[in-house]
């Protein structure tokens, strides 16, 4: 199965290919900005180190958020392009769930997994699964305090905001995972293999646990 994901929701941009039972090419970069700029290139570098054309894939994958609205935005609007253009099934993943990928099976086994990301404000964007990411809890805006309270041990935590967490628990409650801080397309691409077949035509929709802060002014009522 060939498997072209995307991720640029948080604090890094990512594109790899799945390619047959491993990893046939990633680019990881992680970034503050620029993720609308540099995705599209990435997509096309790794499609050519792989030695794919579009038409040689099987299905897309694609981070929804939470994250950065700039930078997710990209992510879903690049995939979207390349499924309306091939016909091809999209499978959206959370940032959350997708960080939480990254914590090898054997780590996970008779422990939570917490995963946190930073969302630029005083909440983390948390969520709770088992040892076999079944979700635990729905994706949820929580201040450190808040996610600690709900919080009984021992837990495995992951992700850029794993810091703050544990900050707020106590001691001996949790440990850091080892794995990495933000999602990445390459486990994004091995998790979507093990998925069932998305229902072409479908789209995957960004997931904000925020209202979007830009707007659009209301009229004074004087133009």
């Amino acid at each position: 199965m060939n498997i072209l994901a995307v991720d640029s929701a948080t604090k890094a941009c990512s594109a790899a290919v799945w390619q047959g039972d491993r990893i046939g090419a990633r680019c990881f970069v992680p970034t503050v900005r620029g993720h609308a700029e540099m995705l599209i290139p990435m997509v096309g570098g790794v499609m050519m180190e792989a030695g794919l054309r579009f038409s040689d894939l099987d299905r897309l994958a694609v981070t929804i958020g939470p994250g950065h609205f700039t930078g997710l935005r990209a992510g879903l609007a690049a995939i979207r392009g390349v499924a309306l253009a091939s016909g091809l099934p999209v499978i959206g993943m959370t940032t959350l769930l997708a960080v939480a990928h990254g914590v090898a099976l054997e780590t996970r086994l008779g422990r939570r997994i917490v995963a946190a990301l930073e969302s630029k404000r005083a909440e983390l964007y948390v969520q709770v699964f088992d040892e076999r990411l079944v979700p635990l809890s729905a994706p949820l805006a929580l201040t450190p305090m808040a996610a600690a309270a709900n919080l009984r041990g021992p837990v495995l935590l992951v992700g850029d905001g794993a810091i703050r967490l544990m900050a707020a628990l106590a001691d001996g409650q949790a440990e850091f995972a080892d794995a990495g801080a933000w999602p990445d397309a390459g486990v994004v691409a091995r998790a979507a293999a093990a998925l069932p077949e998305p229902t072409a035509g479908d789209h995957p929709t960004p997931l904000y646990l925020h209202p979007v802060e830009a707007q659009i002014p209301a009229s004074d009522g004087g133009r």
